[in-house]
């Protein structure tokens, strides 16, 4: 017990200072790699510091921001925390990408009760390795650390990215028009959205997490990051003219490609038409979900949809596959009466 006389300190409410400094020197190390040119002064100061790229003639900045969500839940059972920091980046930088930006920097904010220096380490490290992923720097960010505000052993997670579009070049759907071609980027699993169903189906199937699930453990393809699709999206731009791009987050296909359509259009998606990762199985028959409920709330294997025009179609799809990643022709822009659903998935 302390008197009314006695010195407190930090330490008393439960913050260790050396613990978050030993995570600064931590920080700055993984962060190096990221680095871009146009840096003037990243972390460490009050405030980062980045030059606009000179090759923009009428740059206009688009920014993004997001989080984790309930997958972290999982993250703590299974103790990994190396691959939520991927995540992070990810929901941040497919968004502004949408536009047609290129991602510039990053900023972080994590919080917890009790800085854990190990795991706070692996989730930069995830943070950073998702940075290089999209091209963008790394250059800031705040961890908080409040005692008593999070249980023990977790944390929370917040990102911030900024980047850059030309202003003639900015992808706002209006181009797109009957006939055009919708184009799906294979997704890497439920990404980061849909984890309190997820997290629901665990507590009824009871699973073992480390179990043998298409050779690795169930808890490994559960917790796979989502992919980033920056880099062979910036490229094709730079080769054709994407016409429309939704980024397939919380509401699936069905809830996100009508974002980028305009009025009386509607996408016309074939299921068959590309292959549903084996972790959608596997959830959809443990949770007894519907196939509607598993459109409107996961990706079901497709992370990113892409509107061209028909004449182009196949070369995007060529150029995707060169880029390493997996496209295929999902649907058709249709017209459609007002009232009725702007994407269906027959």
């Amino acid at each position: 017990m302390t008197s009314p006389g006695d010195s407190l300190s930090y330490r008393d409410a439960g913050v260790d200072i050396d613990a978050g400094d030993a995570l600064v020197e931590a920080v700055k190390r993984l962060a190096r790699p990221t680095m871009r040119p146009e840096v003037l002064a990243g972390i460490g100061g009050f405030g980062a510091l980045f030059e606009l790229p000179r090759k923009y003639r009428e740059p206009v900045l688009v920014s993004g921001t997001d989080g984790v969500g309930t997958k972290l839940k999982l993250a703590f059972a299974l103790g990994r925390h190396d691959t939520v920091g991927i995540d992070l980046v990810a929901m941040s930088v497919n968004d502004i990408l949408v536009q047609g930006a290129e991602p510039l920097f990053f900023l972080d904010y994590f919080a917890c009760g009790k800085l854990d220096v190990a795991v706070a380490t692996d989730v930069v490290r995830g943070i950073a390795r998702g940075c290089e992923l999209a091209g963008c720097a790394l250059i800031g960010g705040e961890t908080a650390e409040m005692p008593g505000m999070y249980p023990v052993g977790e944390y929370d997670l917040a990102g911030f990215a900024v980047g850059v579009v030309e202003k003639v070049a900015i992808i706002d759907g209006r181009a797109i028009a009957v006939g055009d071609a919708v184009l799906g980027l294979a997704s890497s699993g439920a990404h980061s959205n849909g984890y309190s169903l997820v997290r629901r189906i665990i507590e009824r199937a009871q699973p073992d997490l480390g179990g043998d699930f298409h050779g690795r453990p169930l808890g490994d393809a559960l917790l796979e990051p989502t992919r980033i699709y920056v880099k062979p999206l910036l490229a094709l731009m730079r080769s054709l003219t994407v016409k429309g791009l939704a980024h397939i987050t919380g509401g699936g296909l069905v809830g996100n490609v009508p974002r980028v359509l305009p009025a009386g259009l509607r996408a016309t998606l074939r299921r068959a038409a590309w292959a549903r990762p084996a972790i959608f199985d596997w959830l959809q028959a443990q949770g007894n979900v519907t196939d509607a409920e598993m459109h409107r709330v996961f990706n079901c294997g497709i992370g990113m949809a892409v509107i061209v025009a028909e004449r182009d179609a196949r070369r995007a799809l060529e150029e995707l596959a060169a880029a390493g990643e997996q496209a295929y022709r999902i649907g058709t822009i249709e017209a459609c009466a007002g009232g009725t659903p702007q994407a269906v998935i027959e």
